[in-house]
């Protein structure tokens, strides 16, 4: 049988987010929560499911997304770049696997969303 409830550390850890973010998410009201008979937080596996959903974002917690159109892929061996047309005249280049450029389809031509966490560059599709 499926999880019904999850624990706060549990529900932000499937929604790929700190405890701190969920509590913050809690008091703000964007996430709705109960409490359990040692008034500690849980969360409903639909409402992470509501969650997870309206992100969009496949689970990664990262704030700046910059939707664009791949101008260039480059593969040498296990490596590729992927160079993504955000606004005129700006584009990000990111190094990623060959990999993940054949599992995400990028081409020359498609959509693609840049996001940037921390020092890393990730593509998503």
């Amino acid at each position: 049988m499926p999880k019904q409830i999850y624990t706060a550390s549990e529900a932000a850890r499937a929604l790929g987010i700190s405890l701190d973010t969920l509590r913050r998410w809690d008091r703000d009201g964007r996430i709705e929560t109960s409490r359990d008979p040692g008034n500690r937080r849980q969360v409903a596996a639909k409402e992470v499911d509501r969650l997870r959903n309206a992100s969009g974002s496949g689970g990664l917690s990262a704030r700046n997304r910059l939707h664009g159109v791949v101008s260039e892929v480059k593969i040498d061996g296990l490596l590729a770049q992927v160079e993504i047309q955000v606004t005129e005249p700006t584009h990000v280049v990111a190094i990623v696997t060959r990999e993940s450029i054949e599992a995400l389809g990028l081409k020359p031509g498609v959509a693609a969303t840049a996001v940037v966490k921390s020092t890393s560059v990730m593509v998503e599709r």
